[in-house]
């Protein structure tokens, strides 16, 4: 059987396991916000971009005049318009997990340093 002592120092390691492997979210939350940020500022301007050069009066005389590049044009154009769209709404897929996961994390945050606060008073024991 596992006495008393083995048992406080399992329940402490899987604590501090669990705030190891928490602060690991941290740092990935960070690069996705990144990368979430990005697409919310790239993927509007490649789209823009893309319009504006279909919907300009000379892309057609280009179309016209040099059939291939024009063919190849357009097809990228529309790769571009099509990717930055998937892109835009994974950005903001991801932004939004991003703000409920911080929500929930806040309130854990705030959870433990209650339970913490409750367990020191209860046993006359200082916080860190």
């Amino acid at each position: 059987m596992i006495d008393d002592k083995e048992q406080t120092f399992s329940r402490v390691d899987v604590l501090d396991l669990m705030d190891s492997f928490i602060s690991k979210i941290l740092e990935i939350r960070r690069i996705l916000l990144g990368v979430s940020i990005s697409s919310l500022i790239l993927a509007p301007f490649a789209i823009g971009l893309s319009i504006f050069l279909i919907t300009h009066p000379h892309f057609f005389r280009v179309l016209e005049r040099e059939y291939e590049f024009g063919a190849v044009l357009s097809v990228l154009l529309g790769v571009i318009i099509s990717v930055s769209v998937v892109w835009l709404v994974a950005g903001i897929r991801q932004h939004l997990a991003l703000k409920s996961w911080n929500k929930r994390y806040q309130e854990y945050l705030r959870q433990k340093d209650e339970i913490n606060r409750k367990i020191a008073s209860e046993y006359g024991l200082e916080q860190d």
